[in-house]
């Protein structure tokens, strides 16, 4: 695996709230083009705090590990991603999604974040598969992925509604190679 140097993650805490709220608010409607639109009382500190708390009561419980993404030579948020509806027992198994920045993108910072929560899903958490949907005309995303081992499964007919229509998703998944 080629060395990764550009960015890190970890778990956002109370103290990204305000990065994390002017990260959307500076991508909101880029962000809006590939995800389900937010209602408005979203859009304030106080509910990136109450986001932020949620997301670290799930990852005690396991339902979902969500990090940002930092630039190493700053240490600017620019971006998040996360594992969530994470299922144990027989499926042992997450689904991935990502945002970054717009300025930031063709970087390969997603792509480098998207390796480095793969890593954790395998090795620490021990999941078998994991597990992602992207619109079929987002082809960066799509790139994305299978530069971080993902492959192609198929087609989700109207798999989610984003801005009001039901969009195709394609589906694609990475198995834990020691599975």
């Amino acid at each position: 695996m080629e060395n990764i140097t550009n960015i890190y993650i970890r778990p956002l805490t109370l103290s990204d709230a305000v990065e994390l709220l002017s990260l959307e608010k500076r991508n909101r409607a880029f962000f809006e083009n590939y995800s389900i639109a937010h209602p408005e009382n979203y859009w304030t500190l106080e509910a990136h705090e109450e986001l932020i708390k949620k997301w670290e009561q799930n990852t005690k419980k396991e339902l979902e590990y969500r990090f940002g993404i930092f630039k190493i030579s700053d240490d600017a948020l620019i971006g998040t991603i996360g594992l969530f509806q994470v299922f144990r027992g027989p499926r042992e198994c997450a689904l991935l999604g990502y945002s970054l920045d717009r300025e930031h993108n063709g970087n390969g910072y997603t792509t480098e974040a998207a390796k480095l929560v793969v890593k954790y899903a395998f090795e620490i958490l021990n999941l078998h598969r994991i597990e992602a949907g992207v619109m079929p005309h987002n082809i960066g995303s799509i790139r994305v992925l299978e530069k971080a081992g993902f492959h192609k499964e198929g087609i989700a007919l109207k798999n989610v509604k984003i801005n009001g229509s039901w969009e195709d998703h394609q589906m694609l998944a990475i198995i834990n190679p020691k599975d």
